[in-house]
């Protein structure tokens, strides 16, 4: 008798399943919401995500985004309702920062990433910084 390491009334390894990131699950939440007509449910989004995801693990995720600002929340009744209030650009940017204001020397930082870009990278970065010295401060 051969041993089929796909059945699972057998002993020895079974299929796994891909294992998101973090920041994967993070940007399909942030999807998820910004389809949103308005304020939802964790249940709601948890119903949308693709997967098997636990409602526990999606509210892991809606609550390390209100963290980041990247969604808000508002109470009602005893849950909450969450809306996104950053995009996946936006929550890149965040994380971004996030990483830029944990360095002691952040023009060390901030020269080594500028070096390391590409022409048409760099170019786009000069050419978004001349944008924002161009608009008026509020």
């Amino acid at each position: 008798m051969r041993h089929d390491p796909l059945d699972p009334d057998e002993d020895g390894p079974r299929p796994r399943s891909r294992r998101r990131g973090q920041g994967e699950l993070e940007a399909q939440v942030l999807e998820v919401l910004s389809r949103a007509a308005g304020p939802v449910t964790a249940a709601w989004v948890q119903e949308r995500l693709e997967g098997d995801l636990a409602y526990t693990t999606v509210m892991t995720i809606l609550s390390r985004l209100h963290t980041k600002q990247a969604v808000a929340r508002e109470r009602v009744g005893r849950s909450f309702v969450w809306r996104a209030e950053a995009d996946e650009a936006g929550l890149a940017a965040l994380r971004m920062r996030r990483v830029l204001d944990g360095q002691d020397d952040r023009e060390a930082v901030l020269a080594s990433f500028v070096t390391g870009l590409s022409a048409d990278d760099e170019r786009l970065l000069r050419d978004l910084l001349s944008e924002a010295a161009e608009e008026p401060e509020d």
